[in-house]
């Protein structure tokens, strides 16, 4: 999510590129992935480090969700790009930084990063500053991605061709949308050409968090609404495969956190583990 009253990165967007750069700074390797120009993009107080929510022990599964939502993303990206798939969609991609730090495969692709005009304006001379640049094959989509209508009518004048396959990621945007909007992306989505590959985060309802982690999410929820950005909505695994069913995939699959935590942090000595409140949904059309 993003804020245009700064015409900037809110909270969130920040504080993900932050999580993603501390996890190669603070954790041992092998890093689940190596992030740090995001944390470049932020450009944050020389202090960030001592933050609150930067506390290396007491963030260690919430950058530990972040670092495998975007491996995890990303991983398929590559596979499909390897098979001839030649379209990413970013939605809502704040600080996201794989155009840079992957330049290797997203050349090969039409990569379409979907944002509110005023983050996306500052984005754009943030990578501009920074010597990146915006190549041809980024394009940096302004738009509202809340509204099903705005944001496709925008991706497609960018460039984007319905008619062919797709990976589109939606990660840490679902928990602020309504059931109904969440409901019109998917039904938008599941019209995309055969082939195409959603891969959405949603968080789990409260009593199905694991004990330890409820407190957490309590002072998470709290201070979402503080910052006028609460969550809104929750759901468990069987829900959303329905509703991406329903709106009209041919396949939907749940990858849980555990998952994740055996497909990218087995036998790591320190324990870092993905939060058990975060979880993935892959839908194929």
């Amino acid at each position: 999510m993003t804020d245009e009253r700064t015409a900037g990165p809110d909270g969130t967007a920040v504080r993900v590129a932050l999580w993603r750069a501390l996890h190669v700074e603070v954790d041992p390797p092998p890093h689940v992935l190596v992030d740090e120009i995001g944390l470049q993009l932020a450009d944050p107080d020389p202090a960030w480090r001592q933050r609150g929510d930067m506390d290396p022990r007491a963030t260690s599964r919430y950058r530990a969700g972040i670092v495998a939502r975007a491996r995890f993303v990303e991983d398929l990206v590559a596979a499909r790009a390897g098979l001839g798939l030649g379209q990413y969609v970013i939605l809502g991609a704040g600080l996201d930084t794989f155009a840079q730090r992957r330049p290797d495969i997203a050349a090969r692709l039409r990569v379409f990063e979907v944002d509110r005009p005023g983050p996306q304006a500052w984005k754009r001379q943030r990578l501009t500053e920074l010597g990146y640049g915006v190549p041809d094959w980024l394009r940096l989509v302004p738009a509202d991605f809340e509204s099903s209508a705005g944001w496709w009518e925008r991706l497609t004048a960018a460039g984007f061709d319905p008619a062919e396959p797709a990976v589109v990621a939606s990660t840490g945007v679902s928990m602020y949308l309504t059931r109904d909007a969440n409901a019109a992306t998917l039904r938008q989505l599941a019209a995309l050409a055969r082939g195409s590959t959603l891969v959405l985060t949603f968080q789990l309802p409260t009593e199905l968090l694991e004990p330890a982690e409820r407190p957490g999410r309590e002072a998470t929820e709290r201070g979402a609404r503080a910052a006028g950005a609460p969550f809104i909505s929750f759901f468990a695994p069987a829900d959303v495969l329905a509703m991406a069913r329903a709106a009209g995939f041919t396949a939907a699959s749940h990858v849980s956190a555990r998952m994740l935590a055996r497909r990218y942090f087995a036998g790591r000595l320190d324990g870092l583990r993905p939060s058990s409140g975060e979880e993935l949904l892959v839908a194929t059309t």
